[in-house]
This record gives structure tokens, C-alpha cells and sequence, in this order.
């Protein structure tokens, strides 16, 4: 193990920290020079630094939640989307709260400087850091184990991470114990891709008591136990999986909150969503909404609501997703499914029920079938209310194969909590400007299913 390696962390760390108190001091110059004149009843220090501090930790969580602290992780683009998104959020939010400390409308031109202020010094400094960090520490030199299905498609992903990652070999599980333990201790890092239990578990213990780094595609019964809760009543430690979605307290707290945001969202989006029916009427005078039996909790249907992007009648030869480069998208589908917004009118089937803000993606039956024949455990995402948006719809993408939407779907049941509820609502607006996740299926493809005959 390289020695830097353990002063990384400090690194990014210390290059967060950095930007922060550099954005709050901004913030803090902006408020004095030109908010604090114009309040009719001063605050003393006190007040004034109290102000600042909120506005520190508003910024902070923001950044935080959409990944730009990450610096060491995420691509360049990614980090710097992330701070924009997190700049933006936290000014909005700063805004209001002057607004209400003055108990009257403000200006906010001071904070549109701020923000770009914040921005052009922001970003800079994250190429600077990033540049440092990536030849303090190159990529990892990594070996791929595999078992009977070939890791080709896992090591594109990897490749495609030149920054972080470097596989340099490939071996098979079976070649004998011995032979992998030798392999294993010529590189910097193992990815175990794809095992039999019984063998993951031998090379996973081999490398932790050589404390080597391992990256492990998780089986279904692996994030199953992810959830579980731990019992102590003994001195032999147990699981406990119980099964059944949320619990009663968790849906009432989920319903409440989809109530909540549901009402605000219309009043919100309403200028957007009269803006684009207007769009898709003035285009070919077709109708303006999509509805579409889908499925959600315990496989009970409901009529999902979209903006129509597609030509009228565009799937008379039956049930398929949307292709890359498809001909069937409008010119107005195409802006709108770019950036979701062809999704709007589904906060309808939230304030009815039959949706959540977050949950898996509402597949039509006849897919989910075709994904059941492949992969028999897709209806385990069935545990909860379909979602606007999700675990899989910010992690993954329109084209995600149906096991590993799968398991990013049970990740988020298994893992469940208010919080995750928010969090996974506020990266909704990072991956609108992301162009890869509305990618579509190939054009041999009319379901998620990468080999179709």
C-alpha cells in the first residue's frame, strides 16, 4: 500500500474545507455591504454571525447532497455540476431567508453576484485540486476474478473511469486457490465479479487479511442482509430480514410527505406544465397527455399520466422502450424527455395514491413479465409504490439491464428512511442536465434485455 494513500482523504478534505469558508466569506461580505445597511432593525454581532452560520451549513448540505465535496470520486463534470447545484439551492434558500429577516421583499441582485462570484472561483479551484489529486494518486492497478459469466461488460464500466480505475488483468475463479492468492498480491486493488458464494467468500477473507482494497458485485441475497436488522439478545449475533416492504409507520410518513410535496409541486410547476401541453398541441394537434397502464405495490395497475413525446400511434407493433436516436420522439418529446419533464404530470398519480415521489421505476406489465422469465426476482421491487423517481432512476439509466435495476431498486427498499426519500428527490435535478441517464435501449432492443433473439 502506498504511504500517500492514507492522506488522501485529508487532502480532499482539506480542499472542501477550503472552498466552504472561502463561499461563506463571500456570502458574509455580501451580507454586510449590502443586506445589513438595509435593515431597519440591526442585528449585533451575534445576530450577524448566526446568519452566516446558517448560511455555511445550508451551503454545505446542499453541496453535500448532490456530491460535490467528491472531488476524489466523482468526474470532473459530475463535481462541477454538483457545486453549481448546490450554489444555486443555497442562495434560493438565503434568499427567503433574508427576505423573512427583514420582514419585506429584498433585492436579490447581491446574491445573483454572489452566485456568480461563488461560481468563478469555485470551479477553478476544483480543477486545480483535481489536477493534484489524480497524479498524487493514479489509478489503481486492478485484477477482475470472474466466474461462469464473462466480466466484459463490468470491466467497460470500469474503463470508463481511466481517472480512478485500472484493470490489468482478468483471472477465473477456478484456476485453483492457490494460483488466484499469487495473482491477487501483483496488484493494488481485486474486483470480484460475478462469484459463487462459497468461492467470493474465501478470496474476500484472503484479501482482507492482506488488506487489499475489493470491489464486490453484490448478489440479491447480499442486499437483502443489508437491511436486515441486528439483533443482541444472545451472545450470537443474529439478522433479522423481515420481508415486507416499509413498515406501517414508514408508509404513513412516506404518504404524508407525498401528499405535502405533491401540492407544492403543482403550484410550482404549473407555468411548466401549461408552457409544454401548449408545446405538443401546436405540433401535430395530438393530445397532450399519455396514459399507459402500469404497475406499482403488490402488482396492482393504475393508469399512468405523461406528456406525450412520441407521434401519435407509435407503438402499434406493441410494448417497446424507447430507442437510442428513435424516430418516434418528437422535436418537443425529445427537450422534454431530456429533462424529465414529460414526467410532470404524474405528481397527479401521487396526490391520488397510486405513485410515491420515490420508488421504482412503474414498469408496464408486459415488460415486466419478459424481465421475470430472465430474472425471476424482479418482482421484489414490487414491495412499494412505484416512484416518479428512485434509486435506480438517479443511479442508473433508461437502459439499465433489468437484474441491476433490480438491485438498485431493493437497495433502496432494504435501506429505506425519510431522508433517503429527500435526498434521492433533490438528485432528481442533477441528472435533468445529465444526458446519459435517458439514453436509450439499442435499436435490436424493445425491452431493457441486452441479448434478445
Amino acid at each position: 500500500m502506498r504511504k500517500r494513500e492514507r492522506y488522501k482523504h485529508l487532502l480532499n478534505l482539506f480542499a472542501n474545507f477550503v472552498m466552504l469558508v472561502a463561499e461563506t466569506a463571500m456570502f458574509a461580505f455580501i451580507w454586510y455591504k449590502m443586506y445589513v445597511p438595509e435593515l431597519e432593525d440591526k442585528f449585533w454581532n451575534r445576530g450577524n454571525w448566526a446568519v452566516i452560520g446558517m448560511y455555511a451549513l445550508v451551503l454545505f448540505f446542499f453541496i453535500r447532497t448532490f456530491g460535490g465535496y467528491r472531488i476524489g470520486y466523482l468526474r470532473i463534470t459530475d463535481i462541477c455540476l454538483s457545486q453549481i447545484l448546490g450554489i444555486l439551492f443555497a442562495n434560493i434558500i438565503e434568499y427567503f431567508q433574508i427576505c423573512m429577516i427583514a420582514n419585506d421583499y429584498m433585492s436579490a441582485s447581491p446574491l445573483l453576484l454572489l452566485t456568480t462570484a461563488e461560481i468563478a472561483v469555485t470551479l477553478p479551484t476544483v480543477f486545480v485540486v483535481r489536477y493534484f489529486y489524480v497524479r498524487l494518486y493514479p489509478p489503481r492497478r486492478m485484477i477482475v476474478i470472474y466466474g461462469e459469466h464473462s466480466p466484459e461488460e463490468l470491466i467497460s464500466k470500469i474503463n470508463s473511469r481511466k481517472d480512478k480505475y485500472n484493470v490489468c488483468a482478468t483471472a477465473s475463479a477456478y484456476m485453483g486457490y492457490e494460483a488466484l492468492y499469487s495473482k491477487i498480491l501483483e496488484y493494488e486493488a481485486v474486483v470480484l465479479c460475478d462469484l459463487p458464494a462459497s468461492i467470493r467468500n474465501k478470496i474476500l477473507k484472503f484479501c482482507y487479511d492482506q488488506n487489499k482494497r475489493t470491489y464486490i458485485t453484490p448478489k440479491i441475497s447480499d442486499i437483502i442482509l443489508n437491511g436486515t436488522e441486528r439483533i443482541h439478545l444472545f451472545d450470537t449475533p443474529l439478522m433479522l430480514s423481515r420481508n415486507q416492504g416499509l413498515t406501517i409507520e414508514q408508509r404513513f410518513v412516506k404518504r404524508t410527505m407525498d401528499i405535502v410535496f405533491a401540492l407544492l409541486a403543482i403550484v410550482i410547476s404549473s407555468p411548466f406544465l401549461l408552457v409544454i401541453a401548449v408545446a405538443i398541441k401546436l405540433y401535430d394537434g395530438g393530445p397532450v397527455f399519455y396514459k399507459q397502464e402500469r404497475l406499482t405495490r403488490d402488482r396492482e395497475t393504475f393508469q399512468i399520466i405523461k406528456f406525450r413525446s412520441m407521434k401519435v400511434d407509435s407503438e402499434k407493433q406493441g410494448a417497446q422502450l424507447a430507442k437510442k436516436d428513435d424516430d418516434r420522439i418528437t422535436p418537443v418529446g425529445k427537450i422534454i424527455r431530456r429533462t424529465h419533464l414529460d414526467e410532470l404530470p404524474q405528481i397527479f398519480n401521487i396526490l391520488k395514491g397510486e405513485m410515491s415521489f420515490v420508488g421504482p421505476r412503474p414498469e408496464r406489465q408486459e415488460i415486466a413479465e419478459k424481465y421475470e422469465e430472465i430474472v425471476p426476482e424482479f418482482r421484489f421491487r414490487l414491495k412499494v409504490k412505484a416512484g416518479l423517481t428512485g434509486y435506480a432512476q438517479v443511479y442508473g439509466k433508461y437502459n439499465t439491464t433489468p437484474y441491476d435495476k433490480l438491485k438498485l431498486d431493493l437497495t433502496y427498499i432494504q435501506t429505506y428512511s425519510a431522508w433517503l426519500d429527500v435526498k434521492l428527490m433533490l438528485m432528481t435535478f442533477k441528472i435533468m442536465f445529465q444526458k446519459e441517464n435517458t439514453e436509450g435501449v439499442d435499436e435490436k432492443q424493445t425491452t431493457a434485455i441486452k441479448k434478445e433473439s
